[in-house]
């Protein structure tokens, strides 16, 4: 910990000082120059610190928001229109995405290896791999991304999650990763809408209170909510909620696009990028 260092080494240097008793001018010099140092210190130990949790996280919608801007537009009714050209719903009437990536030279248990550190460093909730099975080569990973889309009705509001289910089956040489979301997941509240009383203090809420009430199950304000993916835009062209579930859809496929660019990563290069053998 070098931040740690650098502040204990500058403590005794003053401790040093004023030991020796020496005069005001260099004191005072000292204790200038110390908090000068301190304040460009403490930031730097504070970004360090904090690039490490989040190499750590799973994407957040803010981030996702502005991965899927930068490929496909802030236009989200015509991105989704673009991408939903080249996109077939499985037989579930679910969105799936799949891929193979090739690792040639790869055993199937160096792929196991480096995918399970990858799922076990990236999903650090406890719960949110569901299968993980060394010998049949499977890992299947369940965590929800919340909130990547919002919207506001004549009554109320919705917040909108997916939870996909990431599945990789691992072989000699390569990896299929399968990206399936059956539903969005939705967060209703009754009193959110436009036309929803305000004049009331108890009934102004904002959007951000309503998510915060997430898991307050006895709230009858609240209600959850599947919209099935195959009934809203783009699969069908009248949707009041046309808006809402374009850019559902768009991050949705931004986050399947993402995940499967982490996995090839992590299958091609290890996850940190000193994962091979040769120590």
């Amino acid at each position: 910990m070098h931040f740690v260092g650098a502040l204990l080494f500058r403590f005794r240097k003053f401790d040093y000082l004023c030991n020796r008793k020496r005069n005001k001018v260099e004191v005072i010099y000292f204790m200038k120059t110390f908090t000068h140092n301190f304040s460009r210190l403490f930031v730097a130990g504070m970004f360090l610190m904090g690039a490490a949790a989040g190499q750590a996280q799973v994407m957040k919608a803010a981030d996702l928001e502005k991965y899927a801007k930068s490929r496909y537009g802030s236009k989200w009714v015509e991105a989704a229109a673009n991408i939903a050209s080249s996109l077939t719903l499985d037989k579930n009437e679910s969105l799936t995405y799949q891929q193979v990536i090739e690792a040639p030279g790869k055993s199937k248990q160096q792929l196991y290896v480096a995918l399970n550190y990858w799922a076990t460093s990236t999903f650090q909730d406890k719960q949110a791999i569901t299968l993980n099975d060394k010998d049949a080569g499977c890992i299947i990973i369940t965590s929800t991304i919340k909130d990547i889309a919002e919207h506001m009705g004549t009554i109320n509001k919705y917040a909108i999650s997916i939870t996909p289910v990431i599945r990789l089956d691992i072989k000699e040489g390569r990896v299929r990763v399968t990206f399936t979301v059956q539903t969005y997941d939705v967060l209703a509240d009754i009193t959110g809408g436009w036309l929803s009383p305000s004049d009331n203090k108890d009934n102004r809420r904002t959007y951000a209170d309503s998510k915060r009430k997430a898991e307050d199950m006895t709230n009858p304000n609240l209600y959850d909510e599947k919209w099935e993916i195959a009934k809203h835009y783009p699969f069908v062209e009248k949707d009041s909620k046309k808006r809402t579930s374009s850019k559902a859809l768009v991050m949705t496929h931004a986050y399947s696009n993402a995940i499967m660019d982490k996995v090839e990563e992590a299958v091609k290069n290890g996850v940190v990028g000193n994962d091979d053998d040769g120590w």
